[in-house]
């Protein structure tokens, strides 16, 4: 219903292009892993698959009170998104046997591997619950790169700039099914560091191999340094309706 009503609207305003999307098998399970570049990757990513996007998210999106929270349970529930808790150390583990769970049923599971989105447009080191998801799973990993998103919808900006069109490209998928049972840590960041590269052959990102958390940190710490500030916090902590899976990335 989303995809007909707000997808609809989405493509008569802004005019989305879409390239590879033969490459999304059309049943059983898949992994789409894409760079993050902005909060309407939400949007233009699942927007041209002709299968149910799920992701994980925060469950802050789904437990708000008054009209507001409702508004954002009904979105969010109704453009795919589980629900988890992020709270203590067990939080990556349970993103991960939920995702585990999404893909056992044959759905598609939409995963951010950076964990975080890029606070400069370039594609960050990814975390290895991708490996993981698609060791475990068997499932095929298609690479997603969003293209333009980042100068579509800046971060910390809620208004897209219309002159920006935003497209999607979907990679041929990655077959790891031969691994299964075989997942030790140099593996699991092997087959990562794979994922990663084939996005950013797809996006045409400069590859930086540090984590993106690390790096939005060191940012606000210069900019608070260079203003004499205790440093500005991270765009997704404080511009509501950010749908990044910190699970995923934890896991």
């Amino acid at each position: 219903m989303t995809k007909y009503t707000l997808g609809l609207l989405l493509k008569i305003v802004f005019r989305p292009w879409a390239g590879g999307v033969k490459n999304v098998p059309r049943r059983g399970p898949v992994i789409l892993a894409s760079n993050h570049l902005s909060f309407s990757d939400h949007f233009f990513g699942p927007l041209p698959v002709p299968r149910k996007v799920i992701f994980l998210a925060k469950s802050e999106y789904f437990t708000g009170r008054g009209l507001k929270g409702l508004i954002s349970k009904a979105f969010f529930a109704g453009v795919g998104q589980i629900p988890i808790d992020r709270a203590g150390g067990a939080a990556g583990e349970q993103a991960l046997r939920t995702g585990l769970q999404v893909l056992a049923a044959g759905h598609v599971l939409g995963i951010y591997p950076e964990g975080t989105r890029s606070p400069d447009g370039r594609l960050y080191r990814g975390k290895t619950g991708v490996a993981r998801l698609a060791i475990e799973s068997g499932a095929p990993v298609v690479p997603c790169a969003m293209i333009g998103t980042f100068e579509f919808q800046p971060p910390s900006t809620i208004w897209p700039n219309f002159r920006i069109r935003p497209g999607v490209k979907f990679g041929e998928p990655l077959d790891f099914s031969r691994y299964r049972g075989d997942a030790d840590a140099m593996l699991l960041r092997t087959v990562t560091d794979e994922i990663m590269q084939a996005i950013a052959k797809l996006s045409g990102q400069e590859y930086v191999d540090i984590d993106a958390r690390r790096a939005k940190a060191e940012m606000a710490a210069a900019a608070g340094h260079g203003h004499g500030e205790g440093g500005q916090q991270d765009d997704d902590a404080n511009q509501g309706g950010d749908g990044e899976q910190d699970g995923n990335g934890a896991a």
